[in-house]
């Protein structure tokens, strides 16, 4: 065990990691990914699929910009959301095979 402090990430890392897992650990924020990864919705539409006010998933979309995680991209009045964060599908498919019971099944 000598050398796994070499192949420890940094303390500074981890806390930016650590910060951004608090930012997804929310359901809404989940669902809107879980959107987000098979295409672009704009925040109405995200809103409805949570049964959420879209002052809420506006908010919500915000701190996951602020993360790193999405874009927005205008379309004439609408405004687009899309995943960047090419690590989101891999944090997703661990979720739903852990805990999503159809997928369990």
């Amino acid at each position: 065990m000598a050398n796994a402090e070499s192949r420890l990430t940094e303390l500074d890392a981890l806390g930016e990691a650590a910060e951004c897992l608090r930012v997804l650990a929310h359901p809404h924020r989940l669902r809107m990914i879980q959107m987000l990864l098979s295409g672009n919705y704009t925040v109405g539409e995200l809103a409805e699929s949570c049964d959420l006010p879209t002052a809420m998933a506006s908010e919500h979309l915000r701190l996951m910009q602020r993360c790193g995680f999405l874009d927005s991209q205008k379309d004439g009045r609408k405004v687009f959301y899309r995943v960047v964060e090419p690590h989101l599908k891999n944090i997703m498919t661990c979720i739903v095979e852990r805990f999503d019971k159809a997928v369990a099944s």
